[in-house]
């Protein structure tokens, strides 16, 4: 066994304990956080249904970006369902054996590493050349950009112009996931994709990225406006203390 292996193994087996434990954390977090002020966007759906509708909208289809911004639109939807259909393609790595869908899905996951190069140039371009989205920049930002940018390159190239031993480096996945580790083929692509996903899942809790399940949480968007059909009796009631008796004086106590 070596030295590589043991490193890159123990290295992600932090980076899996830090990223459950970070999402778990800060979904409970926001789960048990009130919001007792009715403060959605309008305009609001007033049924749960409805609700249920635009948050579908927004995970789907980034409604309220596309309204916004279409340039940041454009490249934000590029940018994530490529990246999710390079994670599908992905699942031929660890999954044994390798489902039908995987297989018909994955020559589209190759094609989609470009699209996702090409997205993530676009989005760290607007925030480099457009003065009023670099003013609202944090060096956070570039970060987290530069990050997926680097991974996502390293990964084409492995891909399609310096291939690797893809069936050792699955060894070694499957070997990390069993707890018996295999060697970890050394080559340079290799040890710096696996190292910058490694650090993505480490900071992944702690960064803007969790908007992911964060949106499901934004009061903004899951309320109800029934706040008037409430004060008009029509919406559900809300809970109301019993009236406290008055005390009975007697005409001696006056």
């Amino acid at each position: 066994m070596t030295v590589e292996t043991v490193i890159y193994a123990g290295l992600l087996y932090v980076a899996f304990v830090v990223l459950v434990g970070g999402l778990v954390y800060r979904v409970t977090l926001y789960a048990l956080t009130p919001a007792p002020l009715r403060i959605p966007t309008m305009p609001a759906p007033r049924t749960r249904r409805g609700i249920a509708a635009r948050m579908a909208r927004e995970i789907m289809l980034f409604a309220s970006l596309f309204r916004g911004d279409k340039w940041a639109w454009i490249w934000s939807y590029l940018f994530h369902m490529s990246l999710l259909l390079v994670l599908l393609q992905h699942l031929r790595y660890v999954l044994v054996p390798v489902p039908a869908w995987v297989r018909i899905i994955s020559p589209w996951g190759s094609d989609a590493a470009f699209v996702l190069v090409v997205a993530l140039a676009g989005l760290l371009g607007r925030r480099l050349l457009i003065a009023r989205v670099r003013f609202i920049t944090a060096p956070s930002d570039y970060l987290m950009l530069v990050l997926l940018l680097v991974i996502a390159v390293t990964g084409t190239l492995m891909r399609f112009v310096d291939r690797v031993n893809i069936v050792g480096f699955k060894a070694f996945i499957l070997g990390v996931m069993a707890l018996k580790l295999h060697a970890l083929p050394f080559a340079p692509l290799i040890m710096v994709h696996v190292a910058l996903v490694a650090a993505l899942m480490l900071i992944f809790p702690f960064s803007k990225l969790l908007h992911a399940p964060g949106i499901l949480f934004s009061p903004t968007r899951n309320q109800v406006d029934n706040s008037r059909l409430e004060a008009q009796g029509v919406g559900e009631p809300r809970e109301v203390a019993a009236p406290v008796a008055a005390p009975q004086v007697s005409p001696r106590q006056l």
